[in-house]
């Protein structure tokens, strides 16, 4: 637990209008029976060994958005493990934080409804919401993480979830698009291998998948053209990104209204019914696009791209995300970077830290290294984590 140092403590330097977490609570979470920051709304440094918990306090913040967090694992597997009882785990967990805006404070609480198993509750002010869209308009939230520098040479999952991410930090509406859709496409695919389907009950979910799948598609072009605008106009020492969205439904949507996309994709899914039994799976559908990137200086894609380059590819983008969602939404998002600075020669790094400071909104930074943070002394609040233990650091 944080010492009480901190607790009320607002530097002296923090701006007003400012965006971010000034209360941080975490319940049974990971490695944490109890862990409570108080906080102002100016960068946050933690620093501390790899497995002390750092990245746990990231992923508890990820929860303040729709989704499964930034590790993307069951809900029950964040459960805190009681230490004299391995095997047993903990009565589910829960987060809750105050969250100040340009729109005001407010406050959220969230954790998995244990009597459901994989359902996650979330309240606002005291008071329970249905669902999670909710949570993206009221904060944004962006992160990076080490094992998103595999991006680029990975599976096009990958690419659909972080694109999705920036998506809906510029239209909260997406998650509802995106949700439906999958939704609809599981119990579609469920019914055509058990095979005892009528051909109503497959439309009425076809034309769902249609209509929410067209919705998530044009949000996704409406985003990677605003965003590649947004790249292509960045300055200073990271490389500039070019993105285009690859996949089917986008390329009718370049071609057509949106209504005649809708319909092209129902009878398509209509038509691939048998095929579609038979694989096992649905062979057309923005479930299949890909988020294609380019390193602009080079003109190579960025699969081809050494390691170091495609690191400094996925900042830019998500530096000029965040300038961009200051635009659209009128407020920028709160930053979860978590080992951002270690693979970052100096130069990069003062740039990095000065460009984040410049966006008006907290961001979180990890590491094992104090001294790769020196830059942000007296511009940032840095707490030491040891074995699940916080502790304010001054300078």
């Amino acid at each position: 637990m944080l010492a009480e140092a901190q607790e009320g403590r607002r530097s002296p330097g923090a701006a007003v209008g400012r965006v971010g977490v000034t209360r941080l609570v975490l319940t049974d979470f990971r490695n944490y029976r109890e862990a409570r920051l108080t906080l102002g709304t100016e960068a946050v440094v933690l620093t501390g060994p790899n497995g002390a918990g750092k990245t746990n306090l990231l992923e508890g913040l990820s929860f303040l958005a729709p989704g499964r967090g930034l590790r993307g694992v069951k809900l029950s597997e964040i459960d805190r493990r009681q230490p004299t009882e391995r095997d047993r785990p903990a009565d589910g967990w829960a987060v809750s934080a105050v969250v100040e805006t340009r729109r005001g404070t407010f406050r959220v609480g969230t954790g998995r409804d244990t009597t459901v198993g994989e359902r996650r509750i979330v309240r606002i002010d005291g008071e329970p919401v249905r669902g999670q869209a909710i949570l993206s308009e009221r904060l944004g939230l962006a992160w990076l993480t080490p094992s998103m520098d595999r991006l680029f040479t990975e599976g096009p999952s990958g690419r659909r979830r972080f694109l999705d991410r920036l998506v809906l930090g510029l239209d909260p509406a997406h998650a509802t698009h995106v949700t439906a859709y999958e939704q609809a496409l599981r119990e579609r695919a469920r019914l055509l291998r058990d095979g005892l389907a009528e051909p109503a009950w497959l439309s009425a979910l076809e034309q769902v998948m249609a209509e929410r799948g067209v919705a998530a598609a044009a949000g996704r072009r409406e985003a990677v053209e605003r965003l590649d605008r947004a790249c292509a106009g960045a300055e200073g020492p990271f490389p500039r990104a070019r993105l285009r969205l690859v996949g089917t439904v986008e390329e009718w949507l370049a071609a057509m209204p949106a209504l005649a996309a809708e319909e092209r994709l129902a009878a398509a899914l209509v038509a691939n019914r048998q095929n579609d039994a038979q694989t096992g799976s649905t062979s057309i559908g923005p479930h299949r696009s890909d988020l294609a990137v380019v390193l602009a200086e080079k003109g190579i894609a960025a699969e081809l791209a050494s390691t170091g380059e495609q690191k400094a590819l996925l900042i830019s983008i998500t530096l000029a995300h965040a300038r961009l969602q200051r635009t659209v939404r009128g407020e920028p998002p709160v930053l979860l970077l978590d080992e951002i600075a270690a693979h970052l020669d100096a130069s990069r790094r003062a740039a990095l830290f000065e460009a984040l400071l410049r966006l008006d909104s907290q961001v979180w930074l990890t590491g094992t290294d104090e001294a790769l943070f020196a830059p942000l002394r007296g511009e940032a609040q840095f707490i030491s984590v040891r074995e699940g233990k916080l502790a304010a650091t001054f300078f």
